[in-house]
């Protein structure tokens, strides 16, 4: 017998079921953050930035973002380790999470490296 939606009962469909639903809650909360800037800057006096200012800003609470998610997966465990968490789910859940988080800061890094390179190939 076939799982929902063909997908099936197996540790794998299982672990991509819940890699696309750890996805889709970042981007949510990427796109909730961005949300929240923008309404920010709406009601505050704007002020100069430098060219960078908006991507540092956005680089920064990226990286914070990732941090908090690692810290919580490290609490988590602990917790786990030391019987005041019960739900194990729960915790491989937050471990899958930071890892996820810090996977997809290490490729950001690897593109932003490239393009650096790239246009420091680049003739004047």
């Amino acid at each position: 017998m076939n799982g929902v939606g063909g997908i099936g009962g197996s540790a794998a469909g299982v672990q991509q079921i819940i890699v696309l639903r750890q996805q889709i809650i970042d981007r949510s909360a990427l796109l909730q953050q961005l949300k929240d800037a923008k309404s920010a800057q709406g009601t505050a006096p704007l002020q100069p930035e430098g060219p960078a200012g908006g991507f540092s800003h956005a680089l920064k609470s990226a990286l914070d973002t990732v941090s908090a998610s690692q810290a919580n997966a490290e609490a988590l465990s602990a917790g786990y380790e030391k019987g005041e968490v019960m739900d194990v789910a729960k915790v491989m859940l937050a471990r899958q999470e930071a890892g996820v988080s810090f996977e997809a800061t290490l490729q950001v890094r690897n593109r932003l490296l490239s393009a650096y390179q790239d246009i420091m190939r680049m003739g004047v």
